[in-house]
């Protein structure tokens, strides 16, 4: 059963990249032609900040996310963009605690397709 991430929502000013995987085949003349293989080729990355977590959100998020790094499995998470959740997998995140009992949290999460 595929987990979904807490609900805490990141910092406005969250960044997502596209990088569509089209195979490009150029011909001596200048031509181009393009292919795309399959569904899922079009997938989104999101850089994301939490700032000024309490130790007990930042702590809920890290934890969430070792959990998924033990067992390797992807989660849901909704973009504020979608009407609906996705699945990600999030392979780094940097905790900063920029005070006593405070947290920040950055993270990049990438979009998987699974069944």
């Amino acid at each position: 059963m595929t987990q979904t991430f807490p609900s805490v929502n990141p910092d406005y000013g969250l960044q997502r990249v596209n990088t569509p995987a089209i195979k490009t085949v150029q011909f001596g003349d200048g031509y181009q032609q393009r292919l795309v293989f399959g569904e899922g080729q079009n997938l989104r990355q999101y850089s994301l900040t939490f700032k000024n977590l309490t130790d007990s959100e930042a702590k809920t998020i890290t934890d969430f996310l070792d959990d998924r790094a033990d067992d390797g499995a992807s989660f849901n998470w909704q973009p504020p963009e979608e009407s609906s959740a996705l699945k990600f997998v999030c392979p780094s995140w940097t905790r900063t605690t920029p005070y006593s009992g405070r947290a920040s949290l950055s993270m990049t999460f990438k979009e998987v397709k699974e069944p």
